[in-house]
């Protein structure tokens, strides 16, 4: 049976970052129509104001209506904004954040009506886009509300790492009370249900993070990891999640023992985002994990500094775009094997790596 060709939904961003710089450069390479179907919220007209600032005479865009319409061997362009909208390279303004909201509501109605597979978000700028419509902290509060979700997960992944946040876009003032032990175990329940469901893992290993410097020791410098932590490790495991830690973050990443993970939850934004912009900056992915539908974006932000310069990198767009689409296959899979377990000897799902974990990378037994 022939597979189906996913429509891959991508919203613009910020129309005066380098969102188009990093779409357009993507979807020049002819290898994203062997693997999905790009359908791009934006504006022609914009469009044609990057490729001319970037010097880009060899690409165009498929103008249509509906996702419906999409052209399997082009990259597509349904219209979303007036043609009075105006383009100020490098500035962050009011019409810059109205353009990025609207085509972010637009993919995602579509999303939710089925219309496309996949939604892969380009940079916004969180201040400008505030309105009455937008009151968020950024796309991931966004896209939870709009599924009404009660909990996501905001997942950063790279070929060396998967790492979520317990706490993400928060002053950093306010983590210690944020974390407790209720919601650690909603965060490792989801890490781990979105590593089976979502990356083919059948029995994921999941390390938790310490709050403190060196993970409290011993509660001389905190005692968050005793009281909050430990317990939600033991009963996540408990409940059947292989879960070790608390593990102290410079020590951890310092001597490599991410590699050993399928799964590391992070107490908070910098905690996890540091190491892992440090080794992925250019190929790492954010996801949302926790979602009805698949999202995905590139790691970095509108950089309004290079914005029209030719200088960004599309790469971590590129990967946004191959992770939603190996996700969703990830998902079908699943699926199948739902609907017929005994299917699963002929379906290919990661292997379980870690049969024989040296003791001394643990130092809380699971």
């Amino acid at each position: 049976m022939e597979k189906k060709a996913i429509l891959a939904g991508i919203s613009h961003g910020d129309i005066n970052g380098i969102g188009y710089e990093v779409i357009i450069k993507a979807l020049s390479d002819p290898v994203i129509n062997d693997i999905c179907v790009p359908i791009v919220y934006g504006s022609p007209k914009v469009a044609a104001y990057h490729r001319k600032a970037l010097n880009i005479n060899n690409f165009s865009f498929n103008n249509i209506r509906t996702p419906e319409e999409a052209n399997s061997k082009k990259a597509n362009m349904i219209n979303c904004l007036d043609d009075n909208t105006r383009v100020e390279l490098g500035k962050s303004t009011a019409q810059g954040g109205e353009a990025a909201l609207i085509s972010l509501e637009k993919a995602v109605q579509d999303l939710k009506a089925g219309k496309i597979d996949v939604l892969i978000t380009a940079p916004i700028d969180k201040k400008n886009i505030q309105s009455e419509n937008f009151q968020f902290k950024g796309h991931t509060d966004y896209l939870k509300s709009e599924a009404g979700v009660e909990e996501v997960l905001m997942f950063m992944i790279s070929e060396s790492m998967r790492i979520g946040m317990a706490t993400d876009h928060v002053p950093l003032r306010k983590v210690s009370e944020l974390i407790t032990l209720e919601l650690l175990l909603r965060k490792i329940r989801l890490m781990n249900q979105s590593l089976i469901l979502d990356f083919g893992i059948r029995r994921p290993r999941i390390a938790v993070l310490g709050l403190n410097p060196h993970a409290g020791d011993n509660s001389l410098i905190g005692n968050e990891e005793l009281e909050i932590i430990t317990p939600a490790i033991q009963q996540a495991n408990k409940e059947g999640i292989l879960t070790f830690g608390p593990f102290p973050a410079d020590g951890f990443f310092g001597a490599g023992s991410f590699v050993k993970f399928d799964g590391i939850l992070a107490m908070y934004h910098d905690q996890g985002l540091t190491p892992f912009k440090a080794l992925s900056f250019d190929s790492g992915v954010n996801f949302t994990a926790g979602l009805p539908f698949i999202r995905t974006s590139p790691v970095h932000g509108t950089a309004f500094a290079i914005a029209g310069k030719g200088e960004a990198s599309e790469n971590s767009f590129r990967q946004a775009i191959y992770l939603a689409c190996d996700i969703f296959r990830h998902r079908q899979t699943y699926n199948e094997i739902s609907k017929n377990p005994l299917k699963h000897q002929d379906i290919e799902i990661h292997n379980d790596r870690y049969d024989e974990l040296p003791p001394e990378i643990f130092n809380a037994e699971p």
